[in-house]
């Protein structure tokens, strides 16, 4: 079955309302639903049968995933995935996946022998390499210093190709009006007891590690009551509280402009793609890539369930993941 057809379908909700402007700096922002539907069936030919195909193909669902506990396990699991004349687009989280989660943000800093693998990988002709964080883009650029590749930051919201040209979601003017009272009232009411409020511009993280424990449920509740209130979602994080504007873009959405806009329509069926994340708002771009790629949910929770195809059962097999890359394509 044709890969580009599986992906265009099991996204097609999300793309219709979006319209990518075609001019070096672009941005990306809703339009009516139904004039974006028409313009993207427009571009999908398919034949009466090819849609009867497609409705009985498997959407993606979250399941217990199986688990690599070595660096041996990757060619066991994997064995022939990996194909050094052809491309992989390599795309990675950074807190938790390629840096380990440290007790302050501004701590996280990535293992050197992930830096170096790391850098070598970025200048591999059949390399394509993106990092997509739930940081602002100009955080994670800096932390993971590395020129010449693609960024995505806010969880996609800002994306900044190779070559500095930005592709950011234009988020509406009420949505941006919203998130300067939000975080005027969360650092009014619940920036204390150690507890702060980290603003990226268009989204934000509520960090609560180093609040009492006993007091601790109780802010953190208040916290997602005042970001709930200015309509915005609040997504659980390692100890923080994500809050995410109220919009239908995301990592996945992010991860297959990147793709798209790098390799075109048919990028399911002209190169490899391998992601790796290990927090629910990397779910999103596991559930895109299913059937379409690779993708590694970093957890020690063995019961986890998770759109993605295997389970690193921790942190430091990231650096194992890249090691095998770099084998595979003689780097």
């Amino acid at each position: 079955m044709n890969k580009r057809v599986i992906s265009s379908l099991l996204l097609l909700p999300l793309w219709s309302n979006l319209v990518l402007a075609q001019r070096p700096t672009s941005t990306l922002s809703p339009q009516p639903s139904q004039t974006g539907a028409s313009q993207l069936k427009l571009q999908l030919p398919l034949s009466a049968e090819s849609i009867s195909r497609n409705f009985t193909t498997k959407m993606p669902e979250k399941r217990i995933a199986p688990t690599i506990e070595s660096a041996a396990d990757f060619e066991l699991k994997l064995p022939g995935f990996l194909n050094k004349n052809k491309t992989l687009a390599l795309l990675l989280d950074y807190d938790g996946t390629l840096a380990p989660i440290a007790d302050n943000p501004k701590k996280t800093v990535m293992p050197i022998a992930t830096e170096v693998i790391l850098n070598k990988l970025a200048k591999h002709p059949n390399v394509f390499l993106a990092v997509i964080s739930g940081r602002g883009i100009r955080d994670v650029q800096g932390r993971v210093g590395i020129n010449g590749i693609m960024y995505a930051g806010n969880h996609g919201i800002e994306i900044e190709s190779e070559d500095g040209s930005r592709h950011d979601y234009q988020l509406p003017v009420e949505v941006q009006e919203n998130y300067t009272h939000l975080v005027k009232e969360l650092r009014a009411n619940v920036e204390k007891n150690n507890a702060w409020v980290e603003d990226k511009r268009v989204s934000l993280t509520y960090h609560y590690r180093d609040t009492p424990v006993d007091i601790k449920e109780s802010q953190k509740q208040v916290a997602i009551k005042i970001i709930e209130a200015h309509g915005f979602r609040a997504n659980q994080a390692h100890e923080a509280i994500e809050a995410k504007p109220p919009v239908n873009w995301h990592k996945g959405e992010a991860a297959r402009f990147i793709l798209k806009h790098k390799f075109g329509e048919n990028w399911a069926d002209e190169i490899k793609v391998i992601f790796a994340g290990d927090d629910t708002t990397d779910e999103d771009a596991m559930r895109l890539l299913q059937g379409l790629g690779k993708s590694f949910r970093i957890s020690t929770d063995p019961e986890i369930q998770t759109f993605a195809d295997f389970r690193l059962a921790r942190q430091d097999l990231v650096s194992d993941l890249l090691k095998w890359i770099s084998d595979a394509y003689g780097v």
